[in-house]
């Protein structure tokens, strides 16, 4: 394990973490991001004078630290009876539970070091900004697990006492995996808005609203506890978002990391 990797793990095992930096005086300010239409609408107060500016929904532009997005989110007592989540796995390497399921898909599909969609493949890790999204799977209300090296071709693991860890590999794109606990690692040179549209292509697998990797239903996706009624391929990568997709039915109760370490 490389240095930079080791001091990475230790400090999801509790140790401080460097990367959380204090709010600055741009989170004093009122801005805020819209997703309307596939595009994202920013709002800043500049000079006093309200300012909105369009640009592409893909994730490509930069968002700064006080910009806070608006989510497209409803009540979820309209889904009618959801069933109970199931108990979650046993911590793995960075603390979050990794579930007792098997993988909705693998790895061979993914990006292999190309640009996509805006996001490059570094051959070292950046750390400007450093947030953590946790995703959770159903189909069919069986959940599934997200595979460990999404994001990092030639992923090379280590074995640690609480599972895989993808340690290294040829390079870093700014959306990875290390483990498979479902955790979400955005790693960017600046603070921009990704989502998980963007997440779905690195890994080279299928997310609409009625496709999820190789399961074809209606997909009903779930943001910190709230119904997202958007597609959700545009639902926005911030920072501890519990992220929920359910394929077909029986529709599970949204799944919450409460306990995130020092992610």
């Amino acid at each position: 394990m490389t240095n930079g990797r080791r001091s990475k793990q230790m400090r999801a095992q509790n140790l401080p973490h460097r990367g959380s930096a204090a709010p600055d005086a741009l989170e004093a300010k009122r801005r805020r991001t819209r997703l309307v239409a596939g595009v994202v609408i920013v709002a800043a107060s500049v000079g006093g004078v309200g300012t909105w500016v369009a640009v592409a929904a893909g994730g490509t532009a930069p968002v700064t630290a006080g910009l806070q997005p608006v989510f497209d989110v409803g009540p979820i007592q309209g889904l009618g009876h959801l069933t109970a989540p199931p108990v979650q796995g046993t911590p793995g390497p960075e603390v979050v539970p990794i579930p007792d399921a098997p993988v909705i898909a693998g790895t061979t599909s993914a990006a292999q070091g190309q640009s996509i969609d805006g996001v490059s493949c570094d051959t070292s890790e950046q750390v400007l900004y450093h947030i953590h999204i946790h995703l959770t799977l159903f189909i069919g209300g069986t959940q599934r697990d997200i595979p460990p090296g999404i994001g990092v071709p030639n992923p090379q693991v280590e074995n640690t006492p609480q599972g895989p860890f993808v340690d290294s590999g040829s390079c870093f794109y700014w959306l990875h995996t290390h483990a498979a606990d479902g955790i979400i690692h955005v790693e960017s040179p600046s603070k921009r808005l990704y989502t998980l549209g963007q997440f779905f292509d690195i890994w080279g697998e299928t997310l609409s609203p009625t496709q999820v990797g190789p399961d074809n239903g209606p997909v009903v996706a779930f943001y910190n506890g709230k119904r997202y009624l958007a597609n959700p391929r545009e639902i926005p990568l911030t920072p501890h978002a519990n992220v929920q997709l359910d394929v077909g039915a029986p529709l599970i109760g949204p799944v919450t990391v409460s306990s995130w370490g020092q992610l």
